[in-house]
């Protein structure tokens, strides 16, 4: 994975939806980290949950497999394969695997979340990496539209 600004070219990941390892046992995996958003694989063990936690960015999870209770905003919701949730930035929000099997999820964060670099084994993992400032979005993926036209970047 590099941590450069994305080239301009296609990335595709065929079959997204169905097609997700359900077996995965990374909690969280950066698939691509583009100048105004990040894509991140997560898979959350049975009995386990995403952390009670507030972004500074917008956040989209589409969940592929598995069953959750879903918090956001004060508002519970179970969600299951195929449901979409928004988070607003600001937005407290938790999701709790209550289903049998790994909840598997890929989520896009506007703009960036994570080190582009970023697979964490277990949630413990990525709380100390984050905690300890390990875990930083690129610079270069927090400027401006403005910033990144009069830089070459689009």
């Amino acid at each position: 994975m590099n941590t450069e600004p994305p080239k301009h070219k296609m990335v595709h990941f065929p079959n997204m939806v169905n097609a997700l390892p359900s077996g995965s046992g990374e909690f969280r995996r950066v698939l691509w980290t583009g100048l105004y958003s990040q894509v991140v694989l997560m898979t959350i063990p049975v009995g386990g949950d995403i952390g009670e936690e507030v972004h500074t960015v917008d956040q989209a999870l589409t969940f592929t497999s598995g069953k959750a209770k879903a918090t956001v905003g004060g508002e519970e919701k179970d969600v299951e394969a195929g449901d979409l949730v928004i988070v607003p930035a600001g937005t407290q929000h938790q999701f709790v695997n209550t289903g049998p099997t790994p909840l598997i999820l890929y989520t896009i964060y506007s703009p960036a979340e994570h080190n582009p670099k970023t697979v964490h084994k277990t949630k413990e993992e990525g709380d100390e990496l984050e905690d300890a400032g390990k875990d930083e979005a690129p610079e270069w993926s927090q400027k401006s539209k403005k910033e990144n036209k009069d830089a070459g970047r689009v």
